[in-house]
């Protein structure tokens, strides 16, 4: 990994190879944030941290700057951890193998991390920098961006006094975002029914090898869900006597899931009958999504014979209700072309001690929008007698087109490269709507260089993009208007 750092812009190259070397994921930042603490009060600059773990670092007005508007540049400390099945990876302890691929950054067999830990390298960077001229400045490091937003829903007013806020979240250069989705967790339980195994044969039914992604940004790719192509072909073999012993899949309700398995219990009568619509199946799904999923898998292998199996009743609630649950792109937005509107994730399925517990995220840029799909979603699981709760609800963040900043940083762009940056409103979450509550002045944008796959083992960042984002970071802060 020592090979990042002879990249440029080389301080922020610097700060993402020290970032890679902690390990940071969503509830477990402590040691990067305390190295962060470490650092900045080692440059002499002034860092406290709130309740809830977010670091806020203040850096002086360069001279002759004293005049210009507050600046607070932010970021999130924590990244989302993915690993391939055959990588052995602990988040916890184990630094990410972060290597160059051409004109990419990547990581081996894991996510990279470079959502966000390259905009949080920039916002180091930047204070780091003797050279460039900034107004006064304050960095906003924040906790749990990915599982909760924690430190978005904990930020507290008057910690920060920057009147302007440059959010570094974002994934694609030449976008710049004005405005993102509101989201909430629908965790929805089965209470979990089990009777003793019939006659027959143990199998692990897998679904493998998808490219998964953001449940956000890629939602409206096409690309396969492990878990309801999984469902499916459970639902096909039931007239088969085919009995479920067991089932999981995804890991995050905010990445589109790559992998899900299943325990069976298969009647001996049944077996090839059950192997050739496997094979029917598995040639159903590559056809399908041959566009999208080059290397999708559906493998059937023997195991033991299951001890204990779910009652016929669970069984057939269970898969109608997975098979039926809504899943990807709801409604496209009308008022800006191209950009999802409300959509949902089916991304977790898990078979818990006394319960089946199922995850989804959904999101839309209108309220009344996600209020319908949790209708939808609610109604659907109660039906088939589950319990579904709806929690961590945050806010989107209405797009203003009358923002300076906006207008800031397109002409910005405009001098710098030669061209106009698309405007645009992205379809996940950013802090900038929770952000809001607590300051509700601050003019808002959001940037960042282009990252591919992020939320996926695959996860990689455009060493070129990464130099356009400093350009344009810096020339930003140069122009801040005066108060």
């Amino acid at each position: 990994m020592a090979q990042l750092s002879s990249l440029s812009p080389k301080l922020i190259w610097q700060f993402f190879e020290q970032i890679c070397s902690i390990p940071h994921p969503s509830k477990h930042e402590a040691k990067l944030s305390a190295w962060i603490v470490q650092w900045a009060q080692g440059e002499g600059l002034a860092v406290k941290q709130d309740a809830v773990g977010n670091i806020i670092i203040k850096k002086p007005a360069t001279t002759g700057m004293e005049n210009r508007k507050a600046v607070v540049l932010q970021a999130h400390i924590d990244m989302v951890p993915q690993a391939n099945a055959d990588t052995q990876h602990d988040f916890t302890k184990d630094p990410i193998d972060a290597y160059i691929d051409g004109e990419w950054v990547t990581a081996r067999g894991t996510t990279l991390g470079a959502d966000n830990g390259m905009g949080m390298a920039g916002c180091l960077a930047v204070l780091a920098d003797k050279t460039i001229k900034h107004g006064p400045l304050e960095v906003l490091l924040t906790t749990d961006e990915e599982t909760g937003m924690t430190g978005a829903f904990g930020l507290e007013a008057g910690w920060l006094e920057g009147e302007i806020l440059l959010n570094t979240d974002s994934e694609e250069d030449g976008e710049v975002y004005m405005g993102c989705a509101g989201g909430v967790d629908a965790n929805i339980r089965f209470p979990l029914e089990l009777v003793a195994a019939t006659e027959g044969e143990g199998f692990e039914l897998q679904v493998k090898g998808l490219r998964g992604g953001h449940s956000g940004v890629d939602i409206h790719r096409g690309r396969g869900n492990a878990n309801k192509l999984l469902v499916r072909l459970l639902k096909a073999a039931e007239p088969l006597g085919v009995r479920l012993a067991e089932i999981s899949g995804g890991t995050l309700r905010n990445a589109i899931p790559r992998e899900a398995r299943a325990t069976l219990l298969v009647p001996t009568a049944s077996v090839s009958e059950f192997k050739a619509l496997v094979d029917r199946y598995a040639g159903i799904y590559q056809s399908e999504l041959a566009a999208t999923e080059a290397n999708l898998t559906v493998l059937l292998s023997g195991r033991d014979t299951p001890a204990k199996l779910m009652s016929e009743s669970l069984q057939t609630r269970l898969l109608d209700a997975l098979v039926a649950c809504p899943n990807g792109v709801m409604r496209m937005s009308d008022a800006i072309p191209g950009v999802t509107e409300t959509s949902t994730n089916l991304g977790v399925i898990k078979t818990l001690e006394g319960e089946v517990y199922v995850q989804c995220l959904i999101r839309s840029l209108i309220d009344s929008g996600r209020e319908s799909v949790e209708q939808m979603t609610r109604s659907l699981f109660s039906l088939a007698g589950a319990s579904c709760e709806f929690t961590g609800a945050y806010p989107g963040w209405a797009p203003n087109v009358d923002s300076p900043v906006m207008a800031l940083v397109r002409s910005s762009y405009q001098t710098l490269f030669g061209e106009m940056p698309n405007v645009m409103v992205i379809h996940a979450g950013l802090e900038c709507g929770l952000f809001k509550s607590a300051y509700p002045d601050w003019d808002m944008v959001s940037f960042g260089p282009t990252i591919r796959g992020a939320h996926a083992p695959g996860e990689k960042v455009h060493i070129p993009a990464v130099e356009r984002f400093w350009q344009l970071l810096v020339h930003v802060l140069e122009q801040i208007p005066a108060k």
